[in-house]
């Protein structure tokens, strides 16, 4: 049992490191940093480590990342709201479609729409000059990028037998 736990550690903390160093290869869309190599470690997170681990990684990754001047505030709700979610869908379903639209909906849609009341409170924007929903879009094109590019990399394991391998080496 706690060889299996230092092994979920120790993967859930590279996760953490490819995700901090893929936000390197961020693009600006609007008032937000998209970083897509954060949802497509949300996705491999959620699906080998469960929901609560990717969670933290998502945590993690978005702690780092703004401490190290990668990341905006707004990293918080994104990542960690569509790493839990697709966790979830994952751990119930064991289908990734599903999974994936979990990360797609949590981070594009809750993930944006919390990040109004960050921006406004923490960042200093206007709460007039943007609406509720401006968030939304630009996670929706960062969350979609990562999404489908996970999508190919688990399809891929899951068709040569990896990821069930992977999986029960985790669990």
């Amino acid at each position: 049992m706690r060889r299996n736990q230092t092994i979920r550690l120790t993967v859930a903390g590279i996760l953490v490191a490819v995700a901090v160093v893929g936000s390197m290869f961020s693009f600006p869309v609007f008032g937000s940093k998209c970083s897509p190599v954060q949802h497509l470690v949300n996705v491999v997170c959620g699906v080998l480590l469960g929901p609560w681990y990717a969670f933290g990684a998502g945590f993690l990754a978005a702690l780092i990342r703004n401490l190290l001047g990668l990341g905006s505030l707004l990293a918080f709700p994104g990542s960690m709201c569509g790493s839990l979610l697709c966790g979830f869908v994952w751990k119930y379903s064991k289908k990734l479609l599903p999974a994936l639209a979990g990360e797609i909906i949590g981070t594009g849609i809750i993930g944006g729409l919390l990040a109004y009341p960050i921006a406004v409170a923490f960042m200093g924007v206007a709460s007039a000059s943007v609406g509720f929903y401006a968030y939304v879009v630009p996670f929706l094109i960062s969350t979609v990028a990562g999404s489908v590019i996970a999508g190919a990399i688990l399809f891929a394991l899951k068709k040569n037998g990896a990821l069930s391998a992977m999986m029960s080496r985790l669990s």
